[in-house]
């Protein structure tokens, strides 16, 4: 019997033939090798402009005399003041486009979801470039056909170089695929049907449940897609150079022509503030789901 216990003691002591905590540590090395690779690859094209602006080839030093000069810059102010107002009005306009769509689909109409889906996939199969030359071409009707009417009034008036609406229509459009993919994600999660039939037993209209109700409960989606549309609307570069708009990107590339550090410069901080934007929504996300878990 002692022998036999003996036995059993032994057998239980046997150490496996490979270490697991050998086996973990060339996991751990293996991913640390691959997000070092990952880091390299996002941190050297980054690092490359940061370098070419900051450094002083004539002194051989350092200066951040090109991030100074952003500001008075000719013609910053206003294009970048411009391409934000167009970002902020697109940002409102498919918001309210989208977000009873999106609502309408998960509580009155799914069998639509498809179609929809498919609807808002329609600017990723059709070309920036397609699409903007279709527009000038029909803008182009405005002097030949439509010359004082008030169809042509509001087609001069889309074109008003101050503040081309025909540009936040465009991005309206381009904005779609991701702006509904970010709302419909929060939308599958949300249980709106739940909410929504409890605010209309107790008497709330509509346009009230979407204000106090749905909105909060799809904060993050609704400031992720706004991020996204306003990233977009600052990046996009084609269908403005194409109609003739100064916006932010035209005014980059216009500068890089005579004054390529300031170009850099102004991209590189464009981006800063980009990252600092998606940082600020992540925490805004944590922090709602440890108030919710809480």
């Amino acid at each position: 019997m002692t022998a036999l216990a003996e036995g059993v003691a032994g057998a239980g002591g046997v150490a496996p033939p490979t270490p697991v905590r050998a086996r973990r540590r060339r996991g751990g090395a293996w991913r640390l090798a691959v997000l070092v690779v990952i880091g390299l690859y996002f941190l050297v094209p980054f690092a490359a402009p940061v370098w070419f602006t900051v450094r002083d080839r004539g002194a051989g030093t350092f200066t951040g005399r090109y991030y100074a000069e952003i500001p008075g810059a000719p013609g910053f102010a206003e294009a970048f003041g411009r391409s934000l107002l167009l970002g902020v009005l697109t940002v409102v306009l498919v918001l309210a486009l989208m977000v009873p769509t999106v609502v309408l689909v998960e509580l009155r109409l799914p069998r639509l979801r498809t179609a929809v889906e498919l609807l808002t996939l329609a600017p990723l199969v059709v070309p920036p470039i397609a699409l903007v030359v279709g527009v000038r071409s029909v803008l182009a009707w405005a002097p030949d056909h439509f010359y004082g009417t008030p169809v042509g009034d509001a087609m001069f008036a889309l074109q008003e170089p101050a503040l081309p609406w025909i540009l936040v229509l465009v991005y309206v459009v381009l904005a779609l695929p991701f702006v509904y993919r970010a709302l419909d994600a929060g939308v599958r999660n949300a249980g709106l049907a739940t909410l929504t039939e409890a605010a209309r037993n107790l008497g709330a209209s509509w346009p009230r449940v979407l204000l106090t109700v749905v909105l909060p409960v799809l904060r993050t989606s609704v400031l992720n897609a706004s991020f996204l549309t306003l990233a977009l609307v600052l990046g996009e570069y084609t269908v403005a150079a194409i109609l003739g708009f100064q916006t932010f990107p035209t005014w980059i590339v216009q500068v890089g022509g005579s004054k390529p550090q300031l170009s850099v410069a102004v991209s590189v901080l464009s981006l800063l503030v980009t990252w600092a934007l998606l940082l600020l929504i992540s925490a805004l996300d944590r922090r709602r789901r440890t108030e919710e878990s809480s």
